[in-house]
């Protein structure tokens, strides 16, 4: 079913098509996320997440001659270089090693304490749009930031042979780490704008809401941001990367995925300050010397991207839109949704 008009709104509110078999165009499907089935391992401690990674990655050593690891200076791929000494280490790095030094250098330390190799994936602007008409191509609709550098790493990672890409994405969705949307017991109407990234009906000439989603989870005033948080908004980031690696034609591997919570996450605990505390307590057991880093999202420059960008000029934008209101991560999408559609009718 083609529905342009629902599929605008759906990305920029939700940053992808949520109703299954709907597309922007026939002429190219929108592929929605293909998740991971299968039994999951149930965890209770950070002894066993770390047992949880270790068992499926142990095989995978000895299936792969070469694996790759997408290593940040955060918890999540620290914890995994743990278990992977020896391997490819690939770290983003944007303008030249300014953005975001801090947790560059962490990686370099890293990787060098696991006896890595470290390779750089120097992300420009120019690499984006080398990057993004693939990713765009292979899910048939526009893409969340991430997903043009992801494919520029497995690209840079094919190039050198390795056959398999880990990566700890699933981390923040398992163990609560988005903890801005944990942070409270919300209110209906407070949890839907502050989980909308785009408001359709603020740049759109026919918008389409999507309130109905929210519908779904509503309890009274109240709202399972819980549930919304373990279905929707897992679904929206794993979809990302799977797209990614899918559209560079490498294997990805998530340990983190594949794990589900034996108790429901300790909200006081997150609302303290110890987001993803069994991920913590793991990374003090495997670097017990070193100080917990803390969560950073996966860097990417768009606020110097879209500086000056001046907004969308197609017929399906408003003419008014004040740019000005906008971050970079929002002015991606804007972008990026007029960039779909130019290259569809190319």
């Amino acid at each position: 079913m083609v529905d342009k008009n629902y599929c605008m709104s759906s990305f920029l509110a939700l940053r992808y098509v949520e109703k299954p078999g709907v597309s922007f165009t026939d002429t190219l499907p929108y592929r929605r996320p293909e998740l991971k089935e299968g039994e999951k391992y149930r965890v209770r401690t950070a002894a066993d997440v770390g047992e949880a990674i270790r068992k499926q990655l142990e095989p995978l050593k000895r299936k792969y001659g070469k694996i790759g690891l997408l290593l940040s200076g955060g918890m999540d791929s620290s914890i995994l270089a743990s278990y992977l000494p020896g391997c490819e280490a690939y770290t983003f790095r944007f303008l030249g090693g300014a953005f975001q030094a801090e947790e560059l250098r962490r990686a370099e330390g890293f990787a060098a304490r696991n006896g890595m190799k470290l390779h750089y994936v120097d992300i420009s602007w120019e690499s984006v749009e080398q990057s993004i008409e693939p990713v765009m191509r292979s899910k048939g609709g526009p893409v969340h930031s991430i997903e043009p550098q992801l494919y520029y790493a497995a690209m840079q990672a094919k190039r050198d042979g390795v056959e398999l890409l880990v990566f700890g994405d699933g981390a923040d969705y398992v163990f609560g780490g988005m903890d801005q949307l944990l942070s409270k017991d919300w209110t209906f109407d407070a949890y839907m704008a502050r989980s909308i990234y785009v408001e359709p009906a603020e740049v759109l000439r026919e918008p389409v809401s999507m309130q109905y989603l929210f519908e779904r989870y509503r309890q009274g005033e109240k709202i399972d941001f819980m549930r919304f948080y373990d279905v929707v908004v897992t679904e929206e980031s794993y979809g990302s990367y799977e797209n990614a690696f899918s559209a560079a034609g490498i294997e990805a591997f998530d340990p983190y995925e594949a794990m589900e919570r034996a108790e429901p996450l300790d909200l006081k605990r997150i609302r303290s300050g110890e987001s993803k505390y069994l991920i913590r307590e793991l990374f003090r057991m495997r670097y017990p010397e070193l100080p917990v880093p803390e969560k950073l999202p996966m860097p990417r420059p768009v606020d110097a991207y879209f500086k000056d960008w001046t907004g969308p000029v197609r017929s399906e934008f408003r003419t008014d839109i004040d740019m000005s209101r906008y971050t970079g991560n929002q002015k991606w999408l804007i972008w990026c949704l007029e960039r779909f559609l130019n290259m569809i009718e190319a």
